[in-house]
């Protein structure tokens, strides 16, 4: 199969190695790291040079024993602003709601840090070439062509000094993060129709944090277009950004989007309170079409990592976590699949129902979370059942473990929809505006709550 595009620069002879490895990313570094320590021949390609700026800077406390068992976890705490819950405001709501991740299910997980992603991610790649996995960075994929009879791949990538260089590797790893390589090129990438987001992002200095232990801790404010994550550095900054629905941002127009950014603040005025005399110290940045889903986690030689799989939305805070998660689930199949190739079905079968798991718990959330009814939930959190627990479990990131939390998901879930038929007209009409509101940008008209 050739998903190759048009290249016209010389190509060096092919190198070899075991794995390939696209993007230098959480997911793409973690799974370098991993396969290179169990002795195969690891090369890892990352378009860009480290450090470079990437947004998504909350990590969960699921993370940290991932940090561990890859050695680098004194190095993020250096870093790391810590995170011990989060904090919920509504417009809807005079109070203010905050949820201490020490009385999750499982009380071993009971902080995370906010990260410079920047360094973070510098910390993890450096890690990888540390282990013998061979970094390029300033080199980006172009081409591949995967080998028939499951013989693995010709992978070519050009240098920024325009050098082509080719590998014939056993495995591609797909790490590549929103650019989706082989999302886009296989034609698997589609556009997820239960969601639809944009996003408009900056970093504050000056911003008011919270008093005392929980100045780390990240708040999600809604509002009447969305809602802003509000995620304090250790450096001093502030990481603000509101998740909208497409046809908002839409109406920027031809506004600078610094400009814009200051309005949509104002639409929030308890946000705009903590903002009150900050500065933005970053290029304002926007993307949209932020929900996708490929069709498929994996292939003749080949998985699908992280974002490169599916990204739905990030007011949980799961994209690191997860994309760590699928690397360490990775590393145990590309084992599996080189070293007893008569497991491999049983392998990837796995992979792909854990590379699907995550998202899935996640996403029952992230579709109602600016319905009325979810919102007076987590406004309100009550603990029958141990229904508040279990979700401090999701909201930790302890979604792949034994904790033994799924009845009370189940109960939370059947709670929501009874408060939903409790309330049935508000019901309906969140139920018609959320379905109006996920459409495309070009598609919609404008619809306020």
């Amino acid at each position: 199969m050739d998903i190759s595009s048009n290249t016209t620069a010389p190509v060096t002879g092919p190198s070899e190695c075991d794995v390939l490895v696209i993007g230098g990313g959480p997911a793409g570094a973690t799974a370098a790291t991993l396969l290179a320590q169990r002795g195969y021949q690891v090369t890892l390609l990352e378009k860009a040079h480290h450090p470079r700026f990437h947004i998504g800077e909350s990590l969960l406390p699921a993370n940290l024993p991932l940090l561990e068992k890859l050695g680098v976890a004194d190095a993020v705490k250096a870093i790391g602003m810590e995170k011990w819950g989060a904090q919920f405001v509504s417009p809807w709501h005079e109070h203010e709601q905050t949820v201490e991740f020490a009385d999750a299910w499982d009380k071993s997980m009971p902080m995370s840090y906010q990260v410079r992603r920047s360094e973070f991610d510098e910390i993890l790649i450096r890690n990888a070439a540390k282990n013998n996995a061979k970094v390029l960075e300033g080199c980006q994929v172009k081409d591949v062509v995967f080998l028939p009879d499951s013989k693995g791949a010709l992978v070519q990538a050009q240098h920024d000094d325009g050098r082509m260089e080719s590998w014939n590797t056993r495995f591609v790893l797909d790490a590549s993060g929103r650019d989706t390589f082989l999302g886009n090129r296989l034609k698997i990438k589609q556009r997820n129709k239960k969601h639809n987001s944009t996003a408009l992002f900056a970093h504050f200095s000056g911003a008011k944090r919270n008093p005392g232990k929980n100045a780390g801790d990240i708040t999600i404010f809604w509002f009447d277009h969305g809602w802003f994550w509000f995620i304090p550095l250790a450096d001093g900054l502030t990481s603000v950004g509101a998740v909208t629905w497409p046809y908002y941002l839409k109406t920027r127009g031809q506004k600078p989007l610094n400009e814009f950014l200051q309005e949509t603040i104002a639409l929030c005025p308890k946000l705009a309170l903590r903002l009150a005399g900050a500065q933005i110290q970053s290029e304002v940045e926007a993307t949209g079409n932020f929900s996708y889903l490929c069709d498929r986690t994996h292939g003749d030689n080949y998985l699908l990592l992280g974002d490169a799989f599916a990204f739905i939305d990030p007011v949980f805070s799961s994209g690191v976590m997860l994309a760590m998660q699928n690397a360490f689930d990775a590393a145990d199949t590309v084992d599996t699949c080189l070293r007893q190739p008569e497991q491999t079905a049983a392998a990837l079968n796995k992979f792909d129902q854990r590379l699907r798991h995550g998202p899935k718990v996640f996403s029952w959330f992230i579709y109602r979370v600016t319905n009325p009814t979810m919102r007076e939930m987590f406004m309100n959190p009550g603990n029958p059942f141990r229904v508040k627990e279990a979700l401090l479990s999701v909201l930790a990131g302890d979604v792949f473990g034994s904790t033994p939390t799924a009845r009370s998901i189940v109960m939370f879930k059947v709670i929501y929809y009874l408060g939903s038929l409790f309330n049935v007209k508000r019901t309906y009409q969140a139920w018609k505006m959320r379905r109006c509101n996920i459409r495309p940008a070009d598609d919609v008209v404008a619809t306020v709550p």
